[in-house]
């Protein structure tokens, strides 16, 4: 597969750049895989697509402050990182820049209380196309967590221009275990009447988590979809949310995931064949010509061309009918990326 096969005109006046509220008043475009017919509805018309058999599966991850800003001791020099993962207490793979200027062993200092100390590089393919990723050991006087919260920001993508009005905006309702450098989009959407109404409707909740970093939001570099190689991020699928899966489809049910991190997740505890628990490292490249073992419906936003999300809609709904898709989403004046409108494909 070629990369332009994943190509869309996206005019940048279309990027939102602000949520629409209340949340569930966002429009969406509802996509049937097997014909292409398109629907155009809003989001909260979203409970008269859910059956009472069906169980809609959430990835629950929270945001941190992953952005930091500080100096280089002793040059003084700025300095930026964006946390990836916490690799284990205090040591966290980030991005930092400039990275040609920050080398093993180099002391950075993040406000008054925060610093870090450059343990490693990462070399290679992967360092190219990321910038410059680090492994950095933090330390701090008091609570390293607090230290890092008070010190962070909550990273908005970078085709977001503007801060965010409210301190949750980038965060979903029901956002818990924390540790993603980016919230799950299509849970952005959710409402405490969302959730009421999925629950009067008759579904079934589910939560898997999955820390969203580099994996997720890494541009498709490689001409050739296939050559291109997916950084890992951590996943967590309880054996609450397999049994909630496997109830659902005993009564004839479908597994709806909420984004595609969850549709990731999901798929990634699959792999084995069955559907079993699973906490661990995920690489797992969604892309055409995969064989979904778990989701039969899925909930997502509408993604940047060329794009590892997209290629993975792609895979589930078809090229040409995604694709097709979004040309409508264009033409009907949809909002798209992180704050914009949703997608079903039933």
């Amino acid at each position: 597969m070629r990369l332009s096969d994943f190509e869309y005109d996206l005019p940048p006046e279309l990027i939102a750049q602000s949520p629409v509220r209340p949340r569930d008043h966002s429009r969406l475009l509802v996509l049937d895989r097997r014909t292409g017919a398109i629907q155009h509805r809003r989001f909260r018309d979203l409970p008269d697509y859910l059956r009472a058999d069906d169980v809609a599966v959430f990835n629950d991850t929270r945001v941190i402050p992953a952005r930091l800003r500080g100096r280089r001791e002793p040059s003084g020099g700025a300095v930026e990182a964006l946390l990836l993962r916490e690799l284990e207490p205090g040591i966290w793979e980030a991005l930092v820049r400039p990275g040609r200027r920050v080398r093993v062993g180099d002391e950075l200092r993040f406000g008054d209380e925060l610093r870090a100390r450059v343990l490693a590089l990462y070399a290679g393919a992967m360092e190219r196309a990321a910038g410059g990723r680090r492994r950095l050991a933090f330390s701090s006087p008091g609570e390293l967590d607090q230290a890092l919260e008070r010190a962070g920001e909550v990273p908005l993508p970078p085709y977001v221009h503007r801060p965010p009005e409210r301190a949750d905006d980038y965060q979903t309702i029901y956002a818990r275990r924390r540790g993603s450098s980016a919230a799950p989009t299509a849970g952005l959407h959710f409402t405490p009447r969302m959730m009421r109404a999925l629950e009067q409707r008759g579904a079934g909740m589910a939560w898997v988590t999955l820390h969203i970093g580099l994996g997720t939001f890494r541009p498709i570099r490689e001409q050739e979809v296939e050559r291109h190689e997916m950084h890992s991020e951590w996943c967590s699928v309880p054996a609450a949310a397999i049994e909630a899966v496997a109830e659902a489809r005993g009564r004839g049910g479908r597994c709806v995931a909420v984004g595609t991190t969850t549709a990731r997740a999901l798929e990634t505890a699959a792999r084995g064949g069955e559907l079993q628990a699973f906490d661990g490292e995920t690489d797992l490249f969604i892309m055409p010509g995969y064989g979904f073992r778990v989701v039969d419906v899925l909930l997502t936003n509408f993604h940047l061309p060329r794009s590892t999300l997209l290629v993975l809609v792609c895979a589930f709904a078809g090229r040409a009918h995604t694709l097709a898709a979004y040309r409508e989403a264009v033409r009907e004046g949809y909002r798209f990326l992180s704050f914009g409108d949703a997608m079903l494909v039933t």
